[in-house]
């Protein structure tokens, strides 16, 4: 089972969309699916048709603090081989309330793996959407992820975000979790009428060379209006240009493990 994380810690670049309709896609192809919200605004949780304003020891921040397993918190959601761990703004008092703790960055990571143990193989996949920010809940999913997907928007300054994000994910590579891996750059938000989208295209392929993903996610309007209706595209609009993408991407994030080998 894969435990991948969609981080950047800048808001607005299309992560819970990422997260979102990934899930959808592999879940298509039949993968099992698990997307843990680690964000305390939970949009993943919206997006995926399931309230986030419900009892806090039901969400993963139940799971955070102790009173839960994960096991007790995973929840249906109306689409086929996919599951979710909900989130809410409780969560946001996680920092504080875990000052005192050491050990605090490994916290997920002992869950997660309480919950392997008991239930190996239930999963295909494990997508974590991590905050917009480099706190406590970015590390703590950094610390238990097998690899890393990045969405970059196509704007200005979204490389010099990224450059902050290299040295914070190289910092937990040392310390925290020497397997941590970056497994794509995708490039969101495209606009191909405005020559600064094609301009990061190439500043992007020219510095992270194969690890920018082909697909490319353009700007869609039916990409924003999916999940106010709590679903991800590729179930809203199956025939949008945001969609296709999605759908592209989901193929190209699969064949990457039958390149390498690495389905474990």
């Amino acid at each position: 089972m894969q435990i991948v994380s969609v981080i950047n810690q800048k808001g607005g670049v299309g992560k819970t969309t990422t997260i979102i309709n990934l899930a959808a896609g592999l879940a298509q192809q039949e993968k099992k699916v698990l997307v843990i919200d680690l964000d305390p605004q939970g949009n993943a949780t919206t997006g995926l048709g399931l309230s986030n304003l419900e009892n806090s020891s039901e969400t993963i921040y139940g799971v955070l603090n102790g009173t839960k397993s994960l096991l007790e918190v995973i929840k249906k959601t109306a689409f086929k081989n996919l599951d979710l761990v909900s989130s809410n703004v409780d969560l946001s008092g996680l920092e504080a309330e875990t000052a005192g703790d050491n050990e605090r960055a490994f916290i997920l990571n002992a869950k997660l793996g309480a919950y392997l143990n008991d239930s190996r193989g239930l999963y295909d996949y494990m997508l974590i959407d991590c905050p917009p920010s480099l706190s406590l809940l970015t590390v703590m999913a950094l610390v238990s992820s097998h690899s890393l997907v990045v969405p970059l928007q196509t704007e200005f300054f979204a490389l010099e975000g990224l450059t902050q994000l290299m040295k914070t994910i190289d910092r937990i590579k040392v310390n925290l979790n020497p397997e941590l891996k970056i497994r794509g750059i995708l490039l969101t938000m495209y606009d191909k009428r405005n020559k600064l989208s094609s301009q990061v295209e190439k500043e992007a392929r020219d510095y992270f060379t194969d690890k920018v993903y082909n697909t490319v996610i353009p700007r869609n309007v039916r990409l924003s209006e999916a999940p106010s209706h709590g679903m991800p595209v590729l179930v809203y609009d199956k025939t949008c240009v945001g969609s296709k993408s999605y759908f592209s991407f989901t193929d190209e994030f699969i064949n990457q493990e039958e390149k390498t080998g690495d389905t474990t």
